[in-house]
């Protein structure tokens, strides 16, 4: 039998996607739920984590199953054994890979050797698993994500492609707004056709959002960038100036780490329009998710 993957939103099925976003809300209620007993969830961390790893690791252990942590530096992956290899192995020890990575191409070439499921935990192009977070947050928030306006502000970066993404599986329009430097994937950006548009003014998509989000300037990996970026980025902060664009009950979303006086205020991101810490919370049940599906 193939394994079930969930690697790309574009990549599942919408109708595939709205049954996990409910299971997601009904798992939040209910904790007696244990479709992981007996079974072992492997974690792999090329990268750091806080959220990703506290909520897979929280949430294997809810659905009774057992998660086995394994940082980039503890393996043979990525110095002397291929993500071919290593998923050949981990085949045969657990019942499904959890991996937040470098390279999406990594990640691809370990499911297409994987028997088992494999979850991207976030990779260079992508982070599925954060924007499933975002959407529950945003249906417990305003009841349905159906013609709601959301608006993209700040890098075209991996979060955003995932966003853009979900505005064509789950009906909702993203305007984003970044500078033609760092304009999201083009072709990612048409697949959405017109669920998504991009301009390079702040103004004209924060414009009547519902939703306003925002992530990061400085992503693992930038930091070598980073006064060329501030000074790139710096007319996309999000601002109460910004915000009060927006619908007057407009929500504000930021995956976390947030820098604030960067990407964000404190009057935005501390106040009573930011969802950044539910939207952290919901990460634990989006995923729990995600692993009952990839293994059911």
């Amino acid at each position: 039998m193939t394994p079930k993957h969930f690697l790309d939103i574009a990549a599942i099925d919408p109708g595939v996607l709205k049954e996990i976003l409910a299971r997601s809300h009904a798992l939040k209620k209910d904790l007696s739920a244990k479709p992981l007993a007996d079974r072992a969830v492997a974690m792999i961390f090329e990268k750091s984590s806080t959220r990703t790893r506290v909520s897979f690791e929280r949430g294997i252990w809810q659905l009774g199953g057992q998660p086995i942590v394994m940082a980039a530096g503890d393996m043979q992956l990525g110095r002397s054994e291929t993500p071919a290899d290593t998923a050949r192995v981990l085949s045969r020890l657990v019942d499904a890979i959890m991996i937040r990575a470098n390279r999406h191409s990594d990640v691809q070439e370990l499911a297409a050797h994987a028997t088992v499921p494999v979850i991207n935990g976030l990779t260079d192009r992508s982070h599925p698993c954060q924007i499933m977070a975002d959407l529950q947050t945003v249906e417990e928030a305003a009841g349905t994500l159906q013609d709601l306006r959301m608006a993209w502000l700040g890098d075209g970066n991996n979060v955003c492609h995932s966003f853009i993404e979900a505005a064509r599986a789950f009906n909702f329009h993203l305007s984003i707004a970044t500078p033609a430097e760092r304009k999201p994937d083009e072709e990612i950006l048409a697949g959405a056709g017109n669920h998504a548009s991009w301009s390079a003014d702040p103004k004209i998509a924060a414009k009547g959002a519902d939703i306003v989000v925002t992530d990061t300037w400085i992503s693992m990996g930038d930091e070598d960038n980073k006064p060329a970026l501030l000074s790139l980025l710096g007319p996309y902060q999000v601002d109460g100036a910004l915000m009060s664009l927006a619908q007057p009950e407009a929500r504000f979303l930021h995956c976390l780490p947030a820098y604030r006086g960067m990407e964000v205020t404190a009057q935005v991101i501390d106040g009573p329009q930011s969802l950044v810490f539910d939207e952290a919370e919901n990460r634990l049940h989006a995923q729990k998710a995600i692993l009952e599906w990839c293994l059911s």
